[in-house]
C-alpha cells in the first residue's frame, strides 16, 4: 500500500475531499487514490506504490462533487460538457486526462 511521506499527508488545509464515487472507480480500475502532493491537483493515482498521475484541478468541480452540491440533472449536464470539452485528451489510455475522466467524471 502506498504511504505518502510525512510532509505529504493530508492536512487540515487540504481543500478537496476524495469522494466515495472516486474511491469506488479507482478500486474497479485496480489503482488507489490519495490526496495529491501537487498543490494545484486534487488526487494522485497510485499503482504498485508509485504515483502514475496527478489529476483534477483544485477549485474545479467534478461529477461526485456536483452530485453532493446540486442535483443529478445538473451533475449529468456538467459531466456531458466536461467530456465534450476534453474529448481529445480523455480518450488516450493511462494519461492524466484519461485518469481524470475515469476517476472524477
Amino acid at each position: 500500500m502506498y504511504t505518502p511521506r510525512k510532509k505529504d499527508t493530508q492536512s487540515i488545509y487540504m481543500s478537496y475531499v476524495i469522494r466515495e464515487y472516486t474511491r469506488r472507480r479507482a478500486s474497479d480500475l485496480g489503482v488507489q487514490v490519495v490526496p495529491s502532493n501537487i498543490s494545484s491537483k486534487k488526487i494522485d493515482v497510485v499503482r504498485d506504490d508509485k504515483v502514475i498521475a496527478s489529476v483534477g484541478a483544485k477549485g474545479m468541480g467534478d461529477y461526485a462533487t456536483y452530485l453532493e452540491t446540486h442535483d443529478k440533472e445538473f451533475a449529468e449536464i456538467k459531466r456531458r460538457l466536461y467530456k465534450q470539452r476534453n474529448e481529445r485528451h480523455r480518450t488516450i489510455k493511462n494519461t492524466p486526462g484519461w485518469w481524470g475522466d475515469q476517476l472524477l467524471w
